[in-house]
């Protein structure tokens, strides 16, 4: 019997549909499970937590501890678990979680659900990236991470079209739970396919790394300014992102479904914007285009606080192109700079700056707008810290 070698167009397609399937698994655990809190927030926050906009802060603040933790977890697990199984561990966890937010009757039931979708965005992300880029050429490193972050963008997109389309067709304010419950049939399904579709070729990173991986980052070139501007893009994104949607509806008279729509072209430009900022970074540089990704950022956080159409809409677009294109090519850069042995620790450990900086980043942003009856120091505060991750970025090599 003989047997016919697959053929190129077979790899071809191999590659581009586990790539499809490491997208989809992004988009639950990132952006159902950590970013659509977002979208809910108002809902939730006037259904389960009296109205408090600290208590819903603390709430965002639950889930991006729980990254953090998970961060710590995916460094101990790397050297014990292929990059495929940390996935599959990961989108088993956020599915389980959004399975939990579907059905919370309370605030302690959310707050777990909330804590587990963290756990499981980190086990998720910090995999998913080297995934990607081992299918592609070294030169298309930045295109092919991503294409990764392109699935949380396509997300974002889903989840503020589905809150804004049931906003409009629902009076309830339980619309919340109903978005919640509609992506854990989603997540169910790309369950399925993570099982079935990805196949692991036994990459476990050496446990070499240090406590927490430091050690390995420190090998990452310019690994000083790749932390500390992945910090401030930790601490000034989920401002943003977080109270985008609040912020519109509160302080400048959006309606539930017009601030949704905005948060929707935030996911719609993300969708295209690490795949964009990625492929231009590998033809002009990763510090020049992060440092432009920092300053954009900034910009378009404060034209938001205008409230006027069409620049919201302008700005929304503009933020959602640097959110995604921030961490894809901050992730590029470690991809570059480590190998199958050192990725694992060293790119969690510059994860650890990141989760420690949006652990309080939303906790401080609802303490804020509490305190000063409006979101717009909010975003003030975000657009300066993205100016530091801008200063940070320029001193990459």
């Amino acid at each position: 019997m003989t047997t016919t070698a697959p053929t190129d167009t077979t790899r071809n397609e191999r590659v581009w549909l586990a790539i499809a399937v490491v997208m989809a698994s992004t988009c639950v655990a990132q952006a159902f499970g950590r970013f659509t809190w977002g979208v809910v927030l108002p809902g939730a926050r006037d259904d389960l937590l009296d109205g408090s906009n600290t208590l819903a802060g603390f709430f965002g603040t639950v889930n991006v501890t729980a990254y953090l933790l998970g961060t710590l977890l995916v460094s101990w697990a790397s050297s014990r678990m292929s990059l495929v199984g940390l996935v599959r561990l990961g989108i088993t966890t956020s599915t389980v979680s959004l399975g939990v937010a579907s059905l919370a009757t309370s605030g302690p039931v959310l707050a777990v659900a909330l804590f587990g979708m963290g756990v499981g965005g980190a086990i998720i992300w910090i995999p998913s990236p080297k995934i990607a880029a081992r299918s592609f050429p070294a030169e298309r490193a930045g295109m092919a991470v991503g294409l990764v972050g392109s699935g949380i963008g396509i997300g974002i997109v889903f989840a503020g079209q589905i809150a804004a389309f049931l906003g409009r067709t629902r009076e309830s304010v339980e619309v919340w739970q109903l978005v919640y419950r509609i992506e854990f049939g989603i997540a169910v399904l790309v369950l399925v396919g993570t099982l079935t579709v990805l196949r692991s070729r036994g990459e476990r990173p050496s446990g070499g790394g240090g406590i927490g991986g430091v050690a390995a980052l420190r090998t990452v070139r310019g690994w000083v300014p790749t932390s500390i501007a992945y910090a401030a893009f930790g601490f000034s994104y989920i401002l943003v992102l977080a109270f985008l949607v609040a912020r519109l509806k509160d302080d400048a008279g959006f309606s539930s479904a017009q601030a949704s729509l905005m948060f929707s072209l935030v996911g719609i430009s993300a969708a295209f914007g690490g795949v964009a900022l990625g492929t231009l970074s590998d033809r002009i540089g990763r510090r020049l285009t992060l440092t432009g990704s920092f300053t954009a950022f900034a910009i378009c956080g404060l034209i938001i606080l205008t409230g006027q159409q069409p620049w919201v809409a302008i700005a929304s677009v503009g933020a959602g192109l640097a959110f995604s294109g921030g961490p894809s090519l901050i992730t590029a850069h470690i991809v570059a700079n480590t190998d199958h042995d050192s990725y694992g620790p060293a790119f969690a450990a510059a994860t650890l700056a990141f989760g420690v900086a949006q652990m309080v980043s939303p906790q401080i942003g609802g303490l804020i707008a509490d305190t000063a009856g409006s979101f717009t120091w909010v975003f003030v505060l975000s657009a300066a810290v993205s100016m530091i991750g801008a200063a940070a970025a320029s001193r990459l090599p």
